[in-house]
Order: C-alpha cells, then structure tokens, then sequence
C-alpha cells in the first residue's frame, strides 16, 4: 500500500531528502542562539557605562570574542532558514521564489560577515 497519489508516482516527486537537515539545523541553531544570546545580553549589561577602552579590552579576550563570533554565525544561520521557509511557503511564483530565495541567503551572508569582521577587527585591536 502507497500513500502517493496516482500524480506523484508518474512524476516521481518524492522527498527532496533534505527535510529532516534543514529541521534539525533550525532546531539546533536556536537552542545555540538562546545560550549564546543570554551570554550576549549579559556582557551587554556588564558593560553598561563603561568607557570605550574597557570595553574594547572586553571584547578582545578569546573567551569573550569566540561566544560572540558563534553568536553570529549561528544567528545568520538561523535567521537565512527561518526567511527561507516564509519565502517558499508565502511566494507563489517560481521565479519570485528562487532569486528571493538567492537574496535571503546573500543578506544573510552579508549581515554575517559583517559581524564577524567587527567582531575580529576589535579582538585583533584594528
């Protein structure tokens, strides 16, 4: 017994097999960002009011810099397969869908290496 409908087995459309991937990655990426999120609302408030050398010596330690460098490559993650799913689930034409598709995943590249870049400038004292 199949549960294909007479339509899918002559095309043969079936599982992209990259359903359980993109799931799990959402899911793994956003429990990353609520940890690395609560680190970053933390340094954020102990930095408050301090001067602009301080915070610099701040973020120039490894162990401060790393959390935040996985902070935004992991939030850039998440946020290109979050735009990702609206776009395929909200935008009807195909050639809508595919160069929306094409611009989430530059902007997302884009926001992340910007960040990091910030991020590495400040560690390494630029």
């Amino acid at each position: 017994m199949t549960m294909r409908t007479p339509l899918k087995n002559v095309r043969y459309l079936g599982s992209a097999k990259e359903g359980t991937d993109h799931f799990w990655t959402q899911r793994v990426t956003g429990a990353a960002n609520a940890l690395l999120a609560a680190f970053a609302v933390c340094l954020a408030l102990s930095l408050v009011g301090a001067d602009y050398a301080t915070v610099k010596a701040t973020l120039a330690k490894p162990l401060v810099a790393l959390p935040l460098l996985l902070f935004v490559v992991s939030a850039a993650i998440h946020m290109r397969l979050g735009m990702q799913i609206v776009i395929e689930d909200y935008v009807h034409g195909e050639g809508a869908k595919i160069a929306l598709v094409v611009a989430n995943t530059f902007f997302a590249v884009a926001v992340g290496a910007a960040g990091v870049f910030s991020i590495l400038k400040i560690a390494f004292g630029g």
